[in-house]
């Protein structure tokens, strides 16, 4: 419960900064209770009663009965995003768009005759109803791609950030902690092999210091994701007409600094 009370704080920071009381978080809570007894926790070869759902969550059968053929609506991220993440993944990962030391190449803003790896083919490979020049005009504004005095267009990963959309900023909260949490759970309950699940912790540290960390945290953080996406690109391509390709995975890193911990280990 203390580790509870630890985790749950910052979510509750975020809650209540974006209005949301406790009592739309406990109908929704009751709702996941009643998802995750009747989904995840059967008894092989019986049929999963109200009552059984009742006795693993504590909610009363009166409100199970309306909750439990309840499904959630869809979450996905915006088409916008989706598709810039999907260019960004090609970029940093397929073989034409990447240099021989596996960084992302700087590439001809148009198609040119002799064929070869461009940014407007890069854009028309994932979508035909957009112009690349639109795309290109967007990622310049947001600092995600640069255009040299040679027109090649340069690609800053570092920059990507859906931070002008709340909607898409809440779906990467969701999908990305839900995997972190995900991961750590499978640990806690001793389950095998484990998960990696790690962090570097330090405290005692001056405000500089922290900062040039945030800096290098950044940069070793990009370069270990363009290398898993490099090495996921290969195997999905391989993988992608296979029968038993039903698996997804998340690779991710974060930074965070605050003021040290008290003594209950709360900031």
């Amino acid at each position: 419960m203390q580790a509870l009370h630890r985790l749950l704080r910052p979510l509750v920071r975020a809650l209540i900064a974006k209005g949301i009381t406790f009592p739309s978080l406990s109908r929704l809570l009751k709702q996941v209770y009643v998802e995750v007894a009747r989904d995840e926790f059967p008894v092989p070869g019986k049929p999963q009663t109200d009552s059984r759902i009742s006795l693993l969550t504590g909610v009363h059968r009166k409100d199970i009965k309306a909750l439990r053929e309840r499904r959630r609506g869809g979450d996905a991220p915006s088409p916008v995003l989706s598709r810039n993440a999907h260019l960004i993944a090609l970029w940093t990962g397929a073989p034409d768009y990447i240099d021989g030391r596996g960084r992302p190449r700087p590439l001809p803003r148009q198609r040119s005759k002799n064929g070869g790896p461009s940014f407007e083919g890069l854009v028309s490979s994932v979508s035909t109803d957009i112009r690349a020049r639109a795309v290109l005009d967007e990622w310049v504004r947001r600092g995600l791609a640069r255009v040299d005095e040679d027109d090649l267009v340069h690609l800053d990963m570092t920059a990507f950030v859906p931070n002008e959309d709340f909607g898409d900023l809440a779906y990467y909260f969701g999908r990305n902690l839900r995997d972190h949490i995900a991961a750590a759970g499978h640990n806690l309950l001793g389950a095998k092999p484990a998960m990696l699940e790690r962090a570097v912790y330090y405290e005692k540290l001056r405000p500089g210091s922290v900062e040039e960390l945030a800096g290098y945290s950044r940069e070793l953080g990009s370069e270990a994701l363009v290398k898993v996406n490099q090495k996921a690109f290969e195997l999905a391509e391989r993988d992608k007409n296979a029968g038993d390709a039903t698996r997804r995975m998340t690779f991710g890193v974060y930074f965070y600094s605050g003021p040290d911990d008290g003594p209950d280990g709360e900031e």
